[in-house]
């Protein structure tokens, strides 16, 4: 598989994720772009103050305004330990303060000039590259706040200039712009997941009708020898074993069929939470229903009891998130010759939590960027990068998080934080 369209990006900027990454332990898009917001700002804000001060004078300048962007920012160094609602409303009060009221109101303070015109709309560039609702909300309040801080302070008069109203559909237009192109890229992934599911839902049934040829074979072959026995019960117990690997393996393709199927589909539902779901019995139903290889492979994974919890979600969508991360997990053990894996419900910890543990391959550093992203998989043959994906984003869809601890060659953890009921 080709990399992904972020890849010449994660080339660019690859050594600041990855001491970001591997110090928090995080890799969803929402606590990467606060990470970088904070580092960026913290430093640009003082910078720029410098610049703006000593270098090229404005006629407005306020310190304390930039001392509290600083502080917002450098918040953000922290949001490894952020709740998702805690998240959420740590950007919104940031991205409602840093782009629309501090740019608005600088750029109201010091009569609209050229140079904070073009910062407020690079401004409203970066607030648009993070999701749409939450980038219009602080668009909104940000601006409000602005205009009314200006006008308050005496540059009331700028609010109806010409200078300032000219601005207004240069921003929407570039907010229109910037939202559609983001639809853009929705539908296309959209588009790119219905052809998969239609790809395999067709692959299916291609391969089920040769699989059900050969599984009536078989049955019709076990009759055979139990009407007419071969000569010596040496060859009837070969032939015996051979035919049951063949039932098995026919099984197990079926069963793959499945989950392939239900991932690749699962992402088009409703992934909100409608039901309260026990995930010691989410946990059961995987061991019970995944086609394992062999029986030295079953018994390779260990469940591990540290108390059972409930939370809000939907169980068939539930199994999809573990039968993903028990196959991805089975595959790692594989690929490294050695290892095992234990799954651990631990409902004692705060927030409750259940651990996906593999002592295989690991995930090399370079990766860990990228393993939620969509149609990204590594090594490239090992996928069509949709697994962990659809696991971020039903578990975002219930309000809990999905993270990863690896160290290549040695082990990789999968962390499911689920809100405490």
């Amino acid at each position: 598989m080709r990399p992904s369209p972020h890849e010449h990006w994660k080339r660019g900027t690859q050594r600041l994720l990855q001491s970001l990454l591997l110090y928090h332990g995080r890799e969803d898009h929402a606590t990467v772009r606060v990470l970088l917001l904070a580092c960026i700002g913290t430093v640009g804000m003082p910078l720029y103050y410098v610049i703006w001060q000593h270098f090229f004078p404005q006629e407005y300048e306020s310190l304390p305004l930039r001392m509290l962007g600083i502080l917002l920012c450098a918040i953000g160094l922290f949001a490894r330990q952020f709740s998702r609602p805690m998240l959420n409303f740590y950007l919104l009060v940031t991205l409602s303060y840093i782009f629309p009221f501090f740019f608005t109101f600088m750029f109201l303070m010091n009569h609209a000039p050229g140079v904070w015109g073009e910062s407020l709309l690079i401004g409203l560039v970066v607030l648009f590259h993070f999701d749409t609702g939450l980038a219009l909300r602080a668009y909104a309040i940000g601006t409000v706040l602005a205009c009314a801080a200006a006008a308050a302070l005496g540059a009331g008069d700028m609010l109806l200039s010409s200078a300032v109203l000219q601005q207004v559909p240069i921003h929407w237009f570039t907010i229109a712009a910037l939202s559609a192109a983001k639809i853009s890229r929705q539908v296309l992934a959209q588009e790119k997941l219905a052809g998969m599911g239609a790809g395999l839902a067709t692959v299916a049934h291609e391969l089920r009708t040769p699989l059900t040829s050969v599984d009536a074979n078989v049955r019709g072959l076990l009759r055979l020898m139990a009407a007419a026995p071969l000569h010596s019960k040496d060859q009837r117990a070969s032939m015996a074993d051979a035919l049951a690997r063949i039932q098995f393996e026919v099984r197990h393709m079926n069963h793959m069929i499945d989950l392939f199927l239900l991932s690749a589909t699962a992402v088009r539902q409703n992934l909100n939470p409608v039901e309260t779901v026990s995930m010691e019995s989410v946990v059961e139903a995987v061991l019970k229903r995944y086609p394992f290889a062999t029986q030295k492979q079953q018994k390779m994974v260990r469940l591990e009891m540290r108390g059972n919890f409930q939370f809000f979600g939907q169980t068939e969508l539930a199994v999809v998130v573990l039968l993903n991360l028990m196959r991805n997990a089975l595959r790692a053990v594989q690929r490294a010759g050695k290892g095992r894996v234990r799954i651990v419900i631990d409902g004692k910890h705060q927030p409750p939590r259940l651990l996906f543990i593999d002592t295989g391959c690991g995930i090399a550093a370079p990766q860990m960027s990228m393993i939620f992203h969509r149609f990204y998989s590594h090594p490239p043959h090992n996928g069509a990068g949709i697994g962990l994906a659809l696991c971020r984003e039903i578990m975002d869809a219930w309000g809990a998080n999905i993270r990863c601890v690896s160290r290549e060659s040695a082990y990789a953890i999968f962390i499911l934080e689920f809100p405490a009921r």
